[in-house]
C-alpha cells in the first residue's frame, strides 16, 4: 500500500493481450512528478481478453493507492474508462444489462471498480499508445503489462525488478540528419572524383556510357560529364 499523502498521485494502468485471447498480463505505475516512475508492479494473468487485463490493471491500482488520495489515471483503453464512466450508471440502472438486454461483459471486474472509486477523488485522461512522443507513465505501464503477459511473470519496483524492455509497437523517433561536409570555398560537397555526381540510381532503360560500352535496364549508373554511364567511367569534366 501507498500510505504517502499528497495533494495528487499522477498513475498510469494498461493490460496486454497476447492473442485476444491468449497470453495477458496488467501493470501499473505510480509517478512523482508526472513523467518519471516511483513505484510500479505488473501481473500475469493467464489466458484472457485484452478488456479484461485493461480492468484488472485499473483494479489493482486502485486497490494499491490509498482511498482518500486523490488520483489522476491515465489509460490508453477507451473500453476501460468508459466502461467505468460513462456506461457504468446506465448499466446499473438496468440491471446489469446492456443497452440491448445482454449481460454486461467482465460484470465482476466492473462492479470491484465500482465500489473502489466510491467516495474517492478520481480524474481520468486518455492517452493514446505508441506514441513516439507519447505520455511516459502510459508508455512504462505498457510495456510492463507486455512483459507480464509474455513472460507470465509478476515484477515490480518492490521486487527489484529491471525497467521493462521497449516496446516494438512504438515508432522510433527519426534520427537527424547529417550535414554533409563542407568544401574548403564553402557550401556542401556533393561530387566526387574531380566534378562528377558521386549519386547512382538503377537505369531504367538500357544505353551506352561515354566509354563506349553499353549498360543493361536495373544496371548502375552514375552522372558522367556527357551524360550517365558506368560509375567507374566518371570524368573530371562538368
Amino acid at each position: 500500500m501507498i500510505v504517502c499523502m499528497r495533494e495528487r498521485v499522477v498513475a498510469a494502468c494498461d493490460g496486454a493481450s497476447k492473442g485476444n485471447p491468449g497470453p495477458a498480463g496488467w501493470a501499473w505505475v505510480v509517478s512523482d512528478d508526472e513523467r518519471t516512475p516511483a513505484r510500479w508492479e505488473a501481473g500475469p494473468l493467464g489466458r484472457a481478453t485484452n478488456n479484461v487485463a485493461e480492468l484488472t490493471a485499473l483494479e489493482r491500482l486502485l486497490t494499491a493507492i490509498e482511498p482518500d488520495v486523490p488520483l489522476e489515471i491515465r489509460m490508453d483503453s477507451q473500453y476501460a474508462m468508459k466502461a467505468v464512466t460513462a456506461w457504468l450508471p446506465g448499466w446499473k440502472r438496468n440491471g446489469w444489462k446492456t443497452s440491448a438486454g445482454k449481460p454486461v461483459a467482465n460484470q465482476d471486474l466492473v462492479v470491484r471498480i465500482d465500489e473502489l472509486l466510491d467516495g474517492r477523488s478520481v480524474q481520468f485522461r486518455y492517452v493514446p499508445a505508441h506514441q513516439v512522443d507519447g505520455d511516459p507513465l502510459n508508455d512504462f505501464a505498457d510495456r510492463a503489462a507486455s512483459q507480464a503477459a509474455s513472460a507470465q511473470e509478476e515484477a515490480g519496483s518492490a521486487l527489484g525488478s529491471p525497467e521493462p524492455p521497449a516496446s516494438p509497437d512504438t515508432p522510433k523517433a527519426a534520427a537527424p540528419r547529417k550535414k554533409a561536409p563542407r568544401r574548403a570555398g564553402g557550401g556542401t560537397s556533393s561530387r566526387t572524383g574531380g566534378g562528377a555526381s558521386s549519386r547512382t540510381i538503377k537505369a531504367k532503360f538500357p544505353g551506352r556510357c561515354l566509354c563506349g560500352r553499353s549498360y543493361a535496364a536495373g544496371e548502375s549508373i552514375a552522372k558522367n560529364a556527357q551524360g550517365w554511364g558506368h560509375p567507374e567511367c566518371r570524368t573530371a569534366e562538368a
